[in-house]
């Protein structure tokens, strides 16, 4: 289980204002929002800590409770110091965390692949953070401002957040950092104290942490650059997906999130809504992000009997966050029985409201195959859809 902490109990006085910079708007939504959602739409994590100051807890209480499609989380008060604030989130680490990621609340550009690519290496190596190539000269200087030495630059890096550690290792560097009284400038520097090895993700210029209006202008830029660019590069995708699933007894029937009444039911992990994996498999294809059982793996016991209605929520948040939207769905679900015509408007109504598209622009349709094959023989039910994406 992946946990992430979250510390923004910070002053903001570079900032220049009274209020919290993770109060700020950034593309829309205030700043801590914006990353939450972003790590949100892993299926890697699982859990969020929040640590703020005392005097911001009510307003960002309310300001999560009020946002739509977060991990579950909780929100805690942080310490005078960044450390001490990290201190008190791990004290909230659900029993089942093995992984722990620490990420600056105030870096909202950070993507899914950096954040992905570290848990994968703190899970491998124990501990690791993202980075980039420090592209300064840096220099050593002695108590007299006169330079000392100047360090190769090809062996620096810059180092970002999210950083992540097997949970007993971090929970180890904190206590003894703890006991010797010693204060980090970062997560990893307490690990390092314990002799623990540190592997460095690539990660890229985009993820900075907003901390002067400088930076709140840059980053805006950056997010206004980012759409002209995919804008001008992102024609309309089309993408393809195919289901089946085993008609069985004991089982309830749901296609297009829609329960039918019927003797028989889809056999599978899931509720094994066929229409509607064919549908997340033609939108993960047209936007080339793998597939459904990469996403959901069948051996993943989170996802056993889970409404498919849920993951197809999550899939199309996670389109939206490649920069993509919803043209229109074309499909067909293949059942000899039962009758399905009296259930099509209704499947198309709950599509719509999952997507958040007009119904106009979703078609459902009904075939057999007279008889023929496992489908004629009521063996199962398959759907096809197709999908195309725009900008």
């Amino acid at each position: 289980m992946v946990t992430v902490i979250f510390p923004a109990a910070g002053s903001s006085k570079r900032m220049g204002g009274e209020v919290n910079k993770i109060f700020l708007e950034l593309g829309g939504e205030p700043i801590l929002i914006k990353t939450l959602k972003t790590f949100s739409q892993s299926d890697r994590v699982d859990f969020l800590i929040v640590v703020v100051s005392e005097n911001d807890l009510d307003a960002v209480e309310k300001l999560l409770a009020d946002a739509e499609d977060l991990k579950p989380y909780v929100v805690t008060v942080g310490g005078s110091e960044r450390q001490y604030s990290i201190a008190n989130g791990l004290k909230l680490l659900p029993d089942d965390a093995d992984i722990v990621l620490v990420h600056d609340a105030a870096r909202p550009l950070v993507s899914l692949k950096v954040i992905e690519g570290v848990i994968d290496a703190a899970d491998k190596y124990g501990g690791a953070i993202a980075g980039v190539p420090e592209k300064n000269t840096i220099k050593f200087v002695d108590e007299h401002n006169f330079v000392t030495y100047t360090p190769p630059r090809n062996k620096l890096v810059e180092v970002q957040t999210p950083q992540g550690f097997r949970r007993e290792i971090l929970l180890q560097a904190y206590n003894q950092a703890e006991t010797d009284n010693f204060l980090g400038t970062d997560d990893s520097s307490l690990v390092e104290r314990i002799g623990d090895h540190i592997k460095v993700v690539k990660s890229d210029y985009r993820n900075i942490k907003i901390t002067t209006p400088e930076d709140l202008k840059i980053a805006e830029s950056l997010i206004e650059s980012n759409f002209q660019t995919s804008s001008a590069k992102l024609l309309p995708r089309i993408g393809f997906g195919y289901d089946v699933h085993r008609l069985v007894p004991n089982r309830r029937l749901i296609l297009g999130n829609v329960d039918i009444p019927y003797d028989f039911g889809l056999d599978g992990h899931s509720d094994a809504d066929v229409l509607i994996h064919a549908i997340i498999d033609a939108m993960l294809g047209a936007a080339a992000l793998g597939d459904i059982g990469q996403h959901f793996p069948d051996n993943n016991p989170k996802y056993k009997g889970i409404d498919s209605g849920e993951l197809l929520k999550r899939v199309h948040e996670l389109i939206k966050l490649h920069g993509y939207s919803i043209g229109n769905i074309d499909s067909t679900i293949v059942a000899q029985k039962p009758k399905l015509s009296p259930h099509i408007l209704k499947m198309r109504a709950r599509l719509s409201d999952i997507l958040e598209i007009d119904s106009n622009s979703i078609s459902v349709k009904a075939t057999t195959t007279e008889g023929l094959g496992f489908t004629g023989k009521g063996q199962g039910i398959s759907a096809y859809a197709t999908v195309l994406l725009e900008r």
